[in-house]
């Protein structure tokens, strides 16, 4: 290694803090062989509480730290098992779903968890209201009846009443997502201020029963977990997990060469080829429910008219980025659901036409085109995404200012309403395909203040129609009649919506040689590291 590149590492290091138990100097070795260090960009972080997480990185922590009633197979989604829960059963009349909850399973507080916990942690997520809660509350529960409707009728035994028929695979996908992960209620519940539901302390904390347990979490910065020895599944291989903020991938890149990282999350396309031939490195590619778009907030004037919200479709060159930005990291795609999706449209009406834009524009009442705002998260490759729409638009008679920051002020503002224009991902919440047809087709209330808060209503969007055609959708049983009701939402959101959908991710990880055993899942909870080991 020549002076100047250790003096970069050597810096990278020491700016990142990174340490493993003593003091913050750089180490320019192999990481520990008990330890898995990684290098990965997660600002998007808001919160650690199961029952307010949702966004990306936030999920992959929390299937580290807390166990869920259900999950699905990573490798066949169509199969979901039990995790929390042992096996369960669905009453004749489909609406009572019983789960007999597994025994021996013991927090990290050394606490049983028991069917108590399980209602505890639905309920405390019902009545607390945030992001997440729509995807039990649209069972009909709600925070007067959830202690009713969801409860333990013994230490072993969980009931879960749904407010109609439902298809069984519909109400099971979604006791798979985040909100389900299972807290510590005894634990939660002391650590309550002001009827808070524990979650001051939850929000830097943990009370979970998974294979790993939070040491740290500095926004930003580092992420650190240690391993459950206690665990009921079998304890880590490894003793921690430091996950490190690194926002450059040039950055990334040189410290997965030194060996000074495993794993590196954010490289670009261009670093991927010269890594191939590195024997010490291998790369993995893991197909994504997630999309990256932006959206157009129709509380601006300008961009609620349909044809201006049109030309925004035809003023991004999805080829041309397909081919450079996103080359190995994503494949067009722009309807509302992934790819693997029951239902899902593999049709891309929308190529790049400034000459069509302009005219969009010029029927919308502006023959010299608009200027607007765009946020987006200041990492990659969501900002070289950017500044190409920025520089496609341009042609196309559209000033876009860029507003870039760290994932917690976008998605912060973003929920407030208070954007132009935002770039963002999604990523699927359960595998079923309400959980995007619910929020890219779906408005029950346009209100500041209501209850659910979906992309529509975060762009708000008014759909009253759309919002009834998306509910008859969840309640068909008949598969092939529900996808084609799906597929009928997917045209009616590409041709009418405030959304550009533009790309289905690919994620793409470079991992040293001598790392195995990390899985990495169609959605990012689903990304496990709970049987890594280091040869």
């Amino acid at each position: 290694m020549n002076t100047l590149a250790r003096r970069l590492a050597g810096a990278a290091l020491l700016s990142a803090g990174l340490s493993f138990g003593l003091a913050a100097t750089p180490v320019l070795a192999d990481t520990p062989k008990d330890t898995l260090v990684m290098a990965w960009q997660f600002d998007d972080i808001v919160t650690l509480d199961p029952g307010e997480i949702f966004e990306l990185s936030g999920a992959e922590y929390g299937a580290q730290v807390y166990d869920r009633l259900i999950r699905f197979d990573v490798n066949d989604v169509s199969k979901i098992y039990g995790q929390v829960a042992e096996s369960w059963t669905v009453s004749d009349d489909g609406k009572t779903f019983t789960f007999t909850i597994r025994d021996g399973i013991k927090f990290h507080s050394g606490n049983p968890l028991t069917a108590e916990d399980v209602a505890y942690s639905f309920q405390r997520a019902v009545k607390m209201n945030k992001g997440p809660a729509f995807i039990l509350t649209q069972f009909g529960l709600t925070p007067e009846n959830v202690d009713q409707k969801v409860r333990a009728t013994n230490p072993r035994t969980l009931v879960f009443e749904t407010d109609k028929v439902y298809a069984p695979t519909f109400v099971l996908y979604c006791l798979t997502a985040d909100v389900s992960g299972v807290v510590d209620s005894k634990l939660v519940k002391s650590k309550e201020v002001n009827g808070d539901f524990g979650a001051a302390f939850l929000k830097t904390n943990s009370a979970g029963s998974g294979p790993f347990v939070l040491r740290q979490w500095k926004a930003s910065e580092l992420l650190s977990l240690e391993a459950n020895a206690n665990y009921w599944g079998g304890a880590p291989a490894v003793k921690r997990v430091l996950i490190r903020h690194i926002a450059e991938p040039a950055t990334q890149r040189l410290l997965l060469e030194k060996g000074d990282v495993d794993v590196a999350r954010n490289l670009k396309p261009e670093q991927f080829e010269p890594l191939r031939g590195n024997d010490k490195i291998r790369i993995v590619q893991a197909p994504k429910g997630t999309l990256y778009y932006f959206g157009l907030n129709q509380k601006n004037e300008v961009l609620a008219k349909p044809d201006v919200r049109k030309a925004f479709k035809y003023a991004v060159d999805y080829d041309g980025m397909a081919k450079t930005i996103m080359n190995g990291l994503g494949t067009v795609h722009q309807a509302f659901l992934p790819k693997g999706f029951l239902g899902a449209l593999e049709e891309n009406p929308y190529t790049y036409d400034p000459a069509k834009a302009k005219e969009l524009l010029r029927q919308a009442g502006y023959p010299d085109g608009i200027t607007v705002t765009m946020d987006v998260r200041n990492t990659s490759p969501s900002m070289d995404m950017a500044q190409a729409i920025q520089g496609s638009a341009a042609a196309a008679g559209i000033k876009i200012n860029l507003l870039p920051a760290d994932g917690k002020q976008v998605v912060t503002k973003y929920r407030a309403r208070n954007h132009e224009a935002l770039l963002y991902q999604w990523g699927a919440d359960y595998q079923d395909p309400n959980t995007n047809a619910d929020t890219f087709a779906a408005n029950p209330d346009n209100a500041d203040d209501a209850k659910a808060k979906p992309l529509s209503w975060r762009n708000a969007w008014d759909i009253p129609e759309l919002t009834k055609k998306t509910a008859a959708a969840v309640e068909e049983r008949d598969s092939a009649k529900r996808a084609a009701m799906y597929q009928e939402l997917q045209r009616e959101v590409l041709e009418t919506s405030p959304f550009v959908i533009m790309f289905q991710q690919t994620e793409v990880i470079a991992e040293r040689s001598n790392v195995e055993g990390l899985v990495w899942g169609p959605s990012f909870d689903s990304n496990y590291y709970w049987k890594v080991s280091k040869k």
